[in-house]
Formats: C-alpha cells, structure tokens, sequence
C-alpha cells in the first residue's frame, strides 16, 4: 500500500509531510483547501506504476505513462501548470508505495515530459480506482464517448478510468469472504442492487423483479453501488487502494455510518482506502471506529495556512472543521442554559 508521501509546490499544496499511512486515512479541509489535489496526486502516481507493468507493449517509460496521467487526470494544458503558482522551485513527489520509493520532479515550463523520475519497485498486479463525489451512473455513456470518441477535456481520468471498469461484467463463483459479505451489506444499505443492460446501455436500480431507471434513483444508492459493482466484478482485490472524493456525499447520517463500517471490513482484508471530507460526521463516526477497534486513522488535515498529519487514534486534531462544529455545540449549550 501507500505507506508515506510527501509533496512540494503541487497546486496548493506547498509542503504537504504525510507519514505512517494506514489501512483507512482521512483528509480533511474546507472546500478549495486542495483535498481532491492531493487523492488526484497519490491516484495518478499509484495508477501509473500498475499500468506501467502491464501488457504486451510495454514500450512505455513510467515516465511517459505518468506524465499523461497527470495531464489527463488534472487536465492542464501542461503538466508545469501543476506547479504552485508564484514559486520559482519545481513541483515533488516523493512516496513510498509497497515498499519501494518513487521521486520525481519537474518545473513550471514542462509540457508533457517528466525527464527526473526515480522507481525501482515491481510493478503492481493490483487495480486502484478514484470514485470521484459526482455519480457516475447516469452519465456513464456520455463519459465514455467524450473521451474514447471526442479526446477532449471535460471528464479527467478518474471519471475515465471508473467508467471503463464499470462495463466489467459481473464475475461469478466465490469471492473473498469479506468482500461477499460486504456485497451483501452494501444490497442492504442500497435496498435492491443497480445492473447494467448490455442492449439497452444503461443501468437500472433492481428491487425483486421492479426496474427502475436510473436516473430516477437516489444520488446516494448509485454512489454506494459503484463500490458494490467494482466488488462484484472482481476489479477490486487486496492490495487496491480505493479513493473516494467527499465520502459523505448524497449520503444521510444513518448511511454514512453504516457505509464507513463496510469500508472498515473491507480495510481488514487489505483494500487501503483514502477518503477526503469536509464533515464533522464523517470525523466523529471514524473516531469512534478507531477506538472500538484499536485502528490506526491517519488524517491530514488541510488548512488555508499549513498541511498538519495526526491519528484519530489520539483523538480529534486541530482543523477548522472541527473547531467550527465544537463551536456550533457550545453556543447550542449556552442558549439552552440561558
């Protein structure tokens, strides 16, 4: 899995230190703090090295491949745009990823080329996925032909990338014992399970023999089934890393909690997930698993002045979203005493 990472002048993130990473880990910060920046950079770079291992044209530098996955994931004109804006030093990354160590650098000129990079690591055999915080579902189609027909900015690579996976037929047989069982949660937490037609080319949400199409289907079921999809045709596997961009997204209370425990289960049999956030809910019900189960829960937590790394598993850390929540509950205190 992805055990450390640091970052300089990437976008807004100027010094970002993220060490001792664990099987759930949590980033959190107000809207435009560079949350999705920062899933985005360790997406493409862990991509990158699993795609760069494989097939029978394998002509590919790592080099080539992450540039274009940069380039498509953040979709600038050129992948110097990526650099933070005013700084004169190149753009960093440094991650450990399986054991092994990646580095690369470039400046702000750099069009589609990555000449410094440094990975001495095997090749993954494992698929990692970023399920972005806007459904897929509906737009699945359109996705696919903007991109494989049109070649044009709109949708970036982690829209991309999900939707050609999710045409992944359903695999029968035996699954691991937790990812059939987190199947079954997920057909609970959903009500019924969405299908693909393969005449049709659309999805549908199946409830006992009633079809409904799914674009009259809740945000939230047809965000909770791309995960059972990507489960059920064998995509994932352990050792995926799964980013999931504003987990609480379309989600009430009651499904977020019981989301975030699958998510647990499934942590447990070696999918690493990082998950960003700006919900105090989100926090509070991914404190409380630290501690009932002992689990390490890195945060790094993103402010408009720093990037700071702590452990839920020592409590609550220093962010504005927290500090804004306490404050609501003390004033909510306080009129009721007076």
């Amino acid at each position: 899995m992805i055990e450390k990472v640091d970052l300089n002048n990437f976008g807004p993130l100027k010094h970002l230190h993220w060490p001792d990473l664990g099987k759930i880990n949590l980033v959190i910060g107000e809207n435009g703090r560079g949350k999705t920046f920062l899933l985005k950079a360790l997406y493409s770079a862990v991509r990158s090295i699993e795609m760069s291992g494989r097939g029978d044209d394998r002509q590919s530098s790592l080099a080539d491949l992450l540039a274009r996955k940069l380039h498509w994931t953040f979709q600038a004109e050129k992948i110097g745009d990526l650099v933070t804006k005013g700084s004169d030093e190149k753009l960093r990354m440094r991650a450990v990823i399986d054991g092994d160590e990646l580095e690369y650098s470039f400046g702000k000129d750099t069009t589609k080329q990555i000449t410094k990079i440094g990975w001495e690591g095997s090749f993954r055999k494992d698929n990692s996925i970023f399920i972005p915080a806007k459904e897929l579902l509906s737009i699945h189609h359109v996705v696919l032909r903007s991109r494989e027909v049109d070649q044009v900015f709109g949708f970036d690579d982690t829209y991309f990338d999900l939707a050609k996976v999710l045409s992944i037929k359903p695999t029968r047989g035996k699954n691991f014992t937790e990812f059939a069982q987190s199947r079954e949660n997920l057909k609970g937490l959903l009500g019924g399970r969405v299908e693909y037609d393969d005449e049709a080319r659309r999805w549908s949400f199946k409830v006992g023999n009633e079809k409904f199409a799914i674009g009259t289907t809740a945000e939230g079921i047809k965000k909770i089934a791309i995960l059972d999809t990507l489960l059920g045709n064998r995509y994932l596997s352990p050792g995926s890393v799964v980013f999931i961009d504003e987990v609480e997204a379309a989600l009430h209370p009651k499904a977020i909690s019981d989301f975030l425990d699958i998510l647990a289960v499934l942590a447990d049999r070696g999918i690493q997930f990082f998950l960003a956030t700006h919900s105090y809910f989100v926090l509070k019900k991914a404190l409380l698993m630290s501690r009932k189960k002992e689990m390490s829960i890195p945060v790094m937590s993103i402010s408009e002045s720093d990037c700071s790394s702590a452990n839920l598993i020592d409590g609550m850390p220093d962010n504005p979203i927290v500090n804004e929540s306490i404050q609501l509950y003390q004033e909510q205190v306080e009129m009721s005493l007076s």
